[in-house]
């Protein structure tokens, strides 16, 4: 099988789950409500677990190296300290 190391997990943010969830089910023309029948972001943690994702408050790990690349570039962009991608 091909796993992963460690420091590669996919990661992914309980909270986008519960976000995704109740959007979903007040698009359904139901009435969920956040609170009343205790903390909806440990279920979803449950479930990213279940499907082999590490649940994490930054949220996915790719995404936020993506994000940081693309700051990196701006920071050399606006600064001139290395060339962007593609310039010479």
């Amino acid at each position: 099988m091909n796993q992963q190391q460690p420091s590669e997990a996919e990661t992914y943010n309980p909270w986008t789950i519960v976000n995704v969830v109740f959007h979903h089910l007040a698009g359904q023309g139901l009435h969920p409500v956040l609170g009343e029948t205790g903390d909806p972001g440990e279920p979803a943690a449950q479930l990213l677990r279940a499907l082999g994702i590490e649940p994490a408050a930054e949220g996915n790990r790719q995404v936020s190296q993506n994000v940081r690349q693309h700051l990196a570039e701006i920071r050399a962009a606006m600064l001139g300290e290395v060339d962007a991608p593609g310039e010479s």
